[in-house]
């Protein structure tokens, strides 16, 4: 009887798994045919992308936030109350475009149904990504409802019934472009490209002093462009880059630091960001290749720290790099894999000849499998079962970032009906007192305290309700206002008490959360730094003459390599406290452009670097002139 029973188990949840890719795959195709053919009407569109996405959340996700394919009939019911308001919307569709939003009153079925969505997207939005979002709406619910007195008619027409609401921006970003990035990014990884990050990167540096920690910045940076998440990215690069670390002598806390902070970094690194940059293409109402421009001399600066973090530190500690018979050489590399970087140059390609940046993805997208089937040490992975299992995973890891953008729609539409951007934009201002570097902090701490408890792209979302309108209203221009938000919500993810990029990568390095939180803090404090700068100096955005960008950007270096060799102790020799101090205030002036702050940074340099070159050179003839102990 209990053979029979587990039989019977096996077969239903073999039934379920079969059922979960038969949807995971129509799901992909359904959004390669709209990039293809054209997306249908935002409500049809958006509509059929969120219902994809309850699907697959209650087919996986168990109540308890586990996943399997094993779903009880609460999760069955769950579904089909998800599913039925999008129905309803689909085939009442003449009635919803036709209607006065916010004028003609709603029929008890519209009420009811926006209810049941609304309840239900919350629910699976916490089976998801936890209780931070959900309970997020849930306040601003609650606000809209019984401290602004919104008519709760008006507001649950203003969720369900129009494109403000559930069915806003947000989810349109996530069902047009995120979906597509991810199934890129599957693929990618199913073709190995995993593995060409990793030994391309440690054939460049792997030798060098601290090695195996550049390799860590270098791989975690390449691979977190096309992964768009911190977490992710540790858990691919961490398990190899971490104990290379840790045997080569740095300490388990600053092994974890440095992956946390690497892999973080990839969210705001080009040519392939994380989801929110798409989302602040959408609001500034411009294509995705101007976001790049915009964020690459920032994620350059964002890397260099982290790279001479990782110098400083091994230098000060006396460590050196793999031996070179232990590493890949890069000629073999590149003739085994480099042909897998193709794929990201379509995407360029295609994106920078004028097309859209879905139909970039998509053909980048179709040419992995072929590009690996182009050379015999890649060919394996050309299978129809692995070109399966990247759609279905593609799919999947769309889920979170869907869910987060239908209920990250409930607080826009509170604060869109409710006018809380007008009034939240004053307090910042009043509160500021008309400081734009208050107001700017003030952001910063918004960001970070809400990226602590839920993904980078509804944290995004919310502070650019709330909080760049009012540094806009300051005078920052809004690009540099926009990024400044995204780059604080990208950064919640190594800034401790909650920082879900550290308990990563401490929990593959065995280290300490705290020690490893403040280690992320320390290497990537440039990054905390420069988004100041960029709001104060366009410049190194891109915007402006190119003189003044090439010089901002060079004396931007400077300052970031000072910062970090002054918070490392480290620069050409081992730094004293006086060099320390001076090492970060020369580092800072000249991170923030301008002749004055320029100057003043280089004497600074200049001092510390001629007293470290004396100081080198002393010890230097010291040695020289020390007898030689010769053996008995």
């Amino acid at each position: 009887m209990r053979a029979f029973s587990m039989k019977l188990e096996w077969s239903r949840s073999g039934v379920m798994r079969v059922v979960t890719t038969v949807v995971a795959v129509a799901m992909a195709l359904y959004h390669v045919n709209a990039i293809v053919y054209g997306t249908p009407e935002a409500i049809m569109f958006r509509g059929t992308h969120l219902l994809f996405a309850l699907a697959l959340t209650f087919l996986i996700f168990r109540v308890n936030g586990t996943q399997n394919f094993s779903p009880t009939l609460y999760d069955f019911a769950l579904l089909a109350l998800g599913a039925a308001p999008i129905l309803y919307l689909f085939i009442n569709y003449e009635y919803i475009v036709t209607r006065i939003f916010y004028i003609d009153d709603l029929f008890p079925l519209d009420i009811v149904f926006g209810v049941i969505l609304t309840a239900v997207v919350l629910e699976a939005t916490r089976r998801v990504i936890g209780w931070a979002l959900p309970v997020t709406a849930l306040l601003f619910l609650i606000y809209g409802l019984f401290i602004a007195k919104l008519e709760w008619m008006r507001l649950l027409d203003q969720l369900f019934m129009t494109t403000e609401g559930i069915f806003g921006i947000p989810l349109s970003v996530s069902a047009s472009y995120v979906l597509i990035f991810v199934l890129f990014g599957a693929f990618m990884e199913r073709t190995g490209t995993g593995q060409l990050f990793m030994d391309f990167a440690m054939a460049l540096t792997g030798h060098t002093a601290g090695g195996p920690g550049k390799v860590s910045v270098m791989s975690s940076s390449l691979f977190g462009t096309i992964s768009g998440s911190a977490v992710a990215n540790v858990m691919v690069d961490g398990p190899i880059a971490i104990p290379l670390m840790k045997r080569t002598g740095f300490p388990p806390h600053f092994a974890a630091g440095v992956e946390a902070t690497a892999s973080t970094g990839g969210q705001i690194m080009p040519p392939i960001m994380g989801a929110a940059a798409f989302v602040m293409a959408e609001f500034l109402a411009v294509g995705y290749g101007q976001v790049l421009i915009w964020a690459i001399i920032p994620a350059v600066l964002y890397y260099v720290a982290c790279f001479a973090a990782v110098h400083f530190e091994a230098k000060r500690r006396g460590l050196v790099g793999m031996p070179r018979a232990e590493l890949p050489r890069l000629g073999q590399v590149m003739r085994d894999r480099g042909h897998l970087f193709l794929p990201v140059v379509v995407i360029l390609f295609v994106m920078y000849s004028g097309y859209s940046a879905p139909l970039a993805a998509l053909c980048g997208t179709a040419a992995c499998f072929p590009v690996a089937f182009l050379r015999k040490t890649t060919r394996d992975a050309v299978t129809l079962r692995n070109i399966l299992d990247a759609t279905v995973e593609g799919s999947r890891n769309a889920i979170p970032v869907a869910l987060a953008c239908a209920c990250a729609g409930i607080v826009i539409g509170v604060v869109t009906l409710s006018g809380l951007g007008i009034v939240f934009t004053q307090f910042v201002v009043g509160m500021a007192s008309d400081l734009l570097v208050i107001a700017l902090i003030l952001t910063m701490l918004a960001g970070i305290v809400l990226g602590m408890g839920m993904p980078t792209t509804p944290a995004y979302i919310i502070m650019t309700a709330l909080l760049v309108p009012a540094i806009v209203k300051l005078g920052v221009i809004p690009p540099a206002a926009h990024l400044f938000a995204l780059y604080f919500a990208v950064l919640s993810a190594i800034t401790p008490p909650v920082a879900l990029a550290v308990f990563a990568a401490a929990g593959i390095a065995k280290a300490d959360l705290w020690a490893s939180g403040w280690a992320a803090v320390k290497i990537g404090a440039a990054g905390f730094i420069v988004p100041f700068m960029f709001v104060f100096e366009p410049a190194l955005l891109m915007i402006g003459t190119w003189p003044a960008i090439i010089g901002a950007f060079l004396t931007a270096t400077c300052g970031v390599l000072l910062f970090a060799g002054g918070l490392h102790g480290y620069f050409l020799t081992a730094a004293s406290l006086w060099q320390r101090v001076l090492l970060c205030a020369g580092g800072l002036l000249l991170i923030n452009p301008g002749p004055a702050t320029d100057s003043t940074g280089a004497v600074l340099a200049a001092i510390v670097i001629v007293s470290q070159w004396y100081e080198r050179r002393r010890a230097a003839e010291k040695a020289s002139a020390a007898p030689v102990r010769h053996s008995s």
